[in-house]
């Protein structure tokens, strides 16, 4: 499967099937030459999919350049990109804090396309998007899950929230939905879910189902 990250890029030593980077100049969208991860976040996302699925192969989108943030339609820029490049998922560990019809155009395109598509989703507060959108998988973290766990909650899948390699003997450091995206994305890249509804998604998920809602732990079965 080809997994397209939409995020802050990557190091230059890291094998990726293809990469690029976009930016805002003069009030349009341009392509640029990409940069190694100046955020860091880029990349603890990439090291959760790769360790979960090691042959996915990994299709850098650099949307964001100094900080963690952009524009709506950078990112709707990013999505058509791994649409042309054939991805089969696109990983949205962020969220914008207001509906922008370029990115709710890019986003119905993409899924039309086929691409499945998750987005973070903090577990407070009002919605975001893109996980708010019709057909988008919404990820927020929780930190009763563990690597390979997942939970089921209003509107939303839950997964772990901490960098690869960290434990859960202690609350996680940075992340928490961001990085929670990072772990449900490999968990899929891992298993081949090439289907993008959330039928088959949750098909897919409900063996890695350890909670059900906020409180209570789902029955063994």
């Amino acid at each position: 499967m080809r997994v397209a990250l939409l995020d802050s890029g990557l190091p230059p030593d890291w094998p990726v099937a293809m990469r690029t980077a976009f930016a805002l100049a003069d009030g349009a969208v341009v392509e640029v030459p990409p940069h190694p991860d100046r955020v860091g976040h880029g990349s603890a996302v990439a090291a959760i999919v790769h360790a979960l699925a090691p042959d996915a192969a990994l299709l850098d989108a650099q949307i964001f350049a100094d900080a963690p943030t952009c524009s709506a339609a950078v990112v709707a820029a990013g999505l058509r990109w791994a649409v042309g490049q054939g991805a089969g998922m696109a990983v949205m560990s962020f969220g914008l804090p207001a509906d922008r019809a370029v990115l709710a155009a890019a986003v119905a395109e993409a899924c039309d396309a086929g691409l499945l598509l998750l987005a973070a989703r903090p577990a407070r507060g009002g919605p975001v998007w893109p996980a708010a959108y019709p057909g988008v998988i919404a990820v927020t973290g929780d930190a009763r899950c563990g690597v390979g766990e997942v939970s089921r909650l209003p509107g939303a899948y839950g997964a772990c929230p901490r960098p690869w390699g960290e434990t859960a003997d202690r609350p996680p450091r940075t992340g928490g939905a961001s990085l929670a995206v990072g772990h449900l994305a490999g968990l899929l890249a891992r298993d081949g879910v090439l289907e993008a509804s959330p039928d088959a998604v949750a098909a897919r998920l409900a063996p890695l189902v350890r909670w059900q809602g906020p409180e209570r732990r789902a029955a063994a079965g």
